[in-house]
């Protein structure tokens, strides 16, 4: 399937901040976004006639234009563990990242976000813009590097937690991962506020053990995806 962005256009598109989050309907995990600033008439025609939406593109095709990416463009990336969704909502702290995301970014710009929701707390002009991934390179890049840095993530924690197949489903409600919940019950890095997580009969002890041991902490992703405390 062709980009939607023409690199004969290139310079039609103008230099803004793209923000874009994946991970928000997973069922586990953190929900990751990240923020990218380029100029689409500086950066090779090459590139920017491959960026797409990120989840319309292979594995493979997302690893390779994340290096490409980073090569000629700002980027920034925050996340929110699963246990502050449970304790805020996956609403609040998406917003919180994708605030925390652009402002790490250090680029006085304006912002497009994906989605119908402008972040509160950005001191800078923002528009949201839907189906922003196909409209805005930015975002479309912005989409790209979030999804390659969750699935990092996911399958890190995979080797910890095999029986979801993480490394498959990237924490999604897929019929794998539904069944090893089943089996298996929720991990420490389950959304427990999520159905099907919340419909399982978990005793207090359980529950409070599994919070204990999934630090309720803000975590951001060093370029090299390294999960770090903010």
């Amino acid at each position: 399937m062709p980009s939607p962005f023409n690199p004969r256009k290139a310079k039609t598109y103008p230099a803004v901040i793209g923000c874009d989050e994946v991970g928000r309907g997973a069922l586990c995990g953190p929900v990751v976004v990240a923020a990218v600033w380029f100029d689409p008439a500086a950066i090779p025609r090459k590139l920017l006639g491959a960026l797409d939406d990120s989840k319309k593109l292979p594995a493979r095709e997302r690893e390779r234009l994340a290096v490409e990416i980073r090569k000629v463009a700002r980027v920034a990336v925050a996340a929110a563990s699963a246990s502050r969704i449970d304790g805020h909502g996956i609403r609040n702290v998406t917003l919180q990242a994708m605030r925390r995301a652009v402002l790490r970014l250090g680029v006085d710009g304006p912002v497009r976000i994906d989605g119908v929701d402008v972040p509160p707390g950005i001191p800078l002009p923002c528009e949201a813009v839907v189906r922003g991934d196909g409209l805005v390179p930015q975002i479309a890049a912005s989409s790209i590097i979030a999804k390659t840095c969750r699935d990092l993530i996911m399958v890190r924690l995979s080797t910890r937690h095999g029986a979801y197949l993480w490394d498959r489903n990237a924490g999604y409600g897929t019929a794998d991962h539904l069944a090893a919940l089943a089996n298996h019950g929720p991990s420490p890095h389950h959304r427990r506020s999520f159905r099907p997580v919340s419909q399982l009969h978990l005793p207090l002890g359980d529950a409070v053990a599994a919070m204990d041991l999934e630090a309720d902490i803000d975590m951001d992703l060093e370029p090299g995806g390294e999960v770090v405390p903010a």
